[in-house]
């Protein structure tokens, strides 16, 4: 038994899309409109998903199913994976007393709660992205962020839209060097590409936090540290994918964005602190009582340090973190070590399902083989970072046991939306649906320049990574940009681009959000909150990907 996905298995293409659309539809209008449970709406998805693939594209039965649950697999590793590990990462800083510190190593750079969130979620943010990418800077920056006093519907928008910028250079520049394997491209030549499109959105990113923070109040009192540090975060990115590298991109970027502020905060002081900060503790109480009882919630530690912040209490505070990355790095960078932990992953050939499924060129697919990543996974470098931390910070390991079981048992409802989406994604990909839809797009001809960055913006948001949206549609733009007469470069990289946004709309992604802040099941509320910031960066990214491609912006390519 075997099965080659048809793109138009209706006979006509644009009908086959409008079908293919139907389980994503699913997903939001159960998710957004209605206000299902996340869990209930992927499980929704994944149903007519599995109906669409059998009915509509003849895939047999016993495929679609098995196709589903290797997506379940991988949904449940690396990714839940990755979400527990960070969140035991943050407890065992909680329970140890430690986080206080970090609280106020980050009240020592600004006791303003607004430029704390920009801090956090996009500085220290991107710089977990650059490193571990697959949803940890939301789950760390989400709990710091409530830990600091936010409202936790708040904290979760505001690091969803800060985890926008950095994501197309995350985990050492993933995603371009996957579309660049795909494609024959250089990478390097890829990764230019998108330096000359993501900062555009990067420079402004501080300035939507402030929004998202303390709303228009959050701009007038605060605007000028925004723009440096949008400014210095996109003007790095820009120089370092473009002049020295792709893989570091990200690194440099935040790292320069956070020295840029904390100098400029020597010089510099934002208005309506207090007032800020009476605001946002009276909404978080506010938000507590309207929860329901069943509402898990994030506790925030006592914030205030105990005596005088010496060095060695600093160093301390910062530890956790500092460990994160010197380890990451050093996974990354340091070749001999990279190679040894990659010759560990074990390739799985899915039972029942390699072998079946076809490529439209009559080869076998690789997508039907698991990559068991048991000890290069982000998830188990930041548990073996926990156990390091756990053991400096003198955290019995007793404790540290009972945390995970409380941990893995408040996630219990995560893992089952993330496992659902994921299924979903594979079904799709591997009946076709998403190359109907690829397909579909790609014939309007020249105007698809303008179209590129939906591909990207689609595959992210129903596979929750950029890596993957590259891995469905990297191919596809290059060679609609061959028949099309567009540079193919430029389409390949602005399917990264897109789906740089498409990140905040992930089912998978907003529920590593709510878990995190601890509101899971209210998945929509969040929804609702930043589809429009998506949408419109989307808007942004397409007008400026399609200008690049005529000559009124084609200066600004490499």
């Amino acid at each position: 038994m075997s099965y080659t996905p048809d793109p138009a298995p209706l006979g006509s293409l644009w009908g086959s899309a409008l079908v293919a659309t139907l389980p994503l539809l699913t997903v939001f209008l159960t998710l957004g409109v209605l206000r299902w449970k996340a869990y209930q709406a992927g499980l929704a998805g994944l149903a007519v998903a599995l109906v669409v693939a059998i009915a509509a594209y003849g895939m047999p039965a016993k495929l679609a199913f098995l196709s589903a649950s290797q997506g379940a697999v991988y949904g449940l590793f690396p990714i839940v994976w990755i979400v527990f590990a960070a969140i035991m990462l943050y407890q065992v800083t909680v329970i140890s007393g430690r986080f206080k510190d970090l609280a106020a190593v980050f009240d020592i750079l600004s006791d303003d709660p607004r430029i704390q969130a920009m801090l956090i979620a996009f500085c220290f943010g991107g710089l977990l992205e650059a490193l571990a990418g697959f949803g940890a800077p939301v789950a760390i920056t989400g709990v710091m962020l409530v830990a600091a006093g936010f409202s936790a519907l708040r904290a979760a928008t505001v690091v969803l839209v800060a985890n926008t910028a950095p994501v197309a250079f995350g985990a050492i520049a993933i995603p371009i060097i996957t579309a660049g394997d795909l494609t024959k491209i250089p990478y390097q030549e890829i990764g230019a590409y998108v330096g000359h499109q993501t900062p555009v959105i990067a420079v402004f990113v501080p300035l939507f936090l402030l929004i998202l923070a303390d709303g228009r109040r959050g701009v007038r009192d605060a605007w000028p540290i925004a723009l440096v540090t949008g400014i210095a975060f996109a003007v790095a990115q820009w120089i370092c994918a473009s002049y020295v590298s792709v893989e570091l991109t990200d690194i440099a970027a935040s790292l320069v964005g956070l020295a840029a502020a904390v100098a400029f905060l020597r010089v510099w002081k934002p208005k309506g602190t207090a007032e800020a900060t009476a605001r946002l503790t009276a909404e978080r109480e506010e938000e507590r009582a309207k929860l329901p009882a069943d509402a898990q919630t994030v506790e925030a530690p006592n914030a205030e340090p105990v005596g005088r912040m010496t060095a060695g209490r600093l160093f301390m505070a910062l530890f956790p973190y500092l460990l994160v990355i010197a380890v990451f790095s050093a996974a990354k960078l340091v070749k001999p070590l990279s190679d040894f932990l990659a010759s560990t992953d074990l390739k799985i050939h899915w039972p029942g399902l390699d072998g079946h499924i076809l490529t439209a060129a009559g080869k076998v697919s690789g997508t039907t083989i698991y990559k068991f990543q048991w000890l290069s996974s982000p998830g188990t470098l930041l548990i073996l970072t926990m156990i390091v931390v756990a053991a400096v910070y003198r955290v019995a390991p007793g404790k540290v046991a009972k945390e995970m079981g409380k941990t893995a048992h408040q996630l219990r409802f995560s893992a089952l939306t993330i496992a659902a989406v994921l299924a979903l994604a594979y079904v799709m990909n591997q009946s076709g649906q998403t190359i109907t839809i690829g397909s579909w797009a790609a014939g309007t001809g020249a105007a698809f320049a303008f179209l590129s960055p939906i591909l990207g913006w689609l595959g992210t948001a129903v596979t929750g990574s950029d890596t993957s949206a590259n891995a469905l549609f990297a191919t596809l733009q290059q060679t609609a940009a061959q028949k099309a007469g567009i540079d193919p470069t430029l389409l390949v990289a602005a399917n990264t681009t897109g789906g740089v946004v498409g990140k905040l709309v992930s089912p998978q992604n907003l529920t590593i959000a709510a878990t995190a802040v601890g509101l899971v099941g209210h998945e929509s509320a969040i929804l609702r909150k930043v589809i429009w910031w998506s949408l419109g960066m989307l808007a942004a990214l397409c007008l400026i990907v399609g200008l690049q491609s005529t000559p009124v912006l084609s200066w600004m390519l490499p």
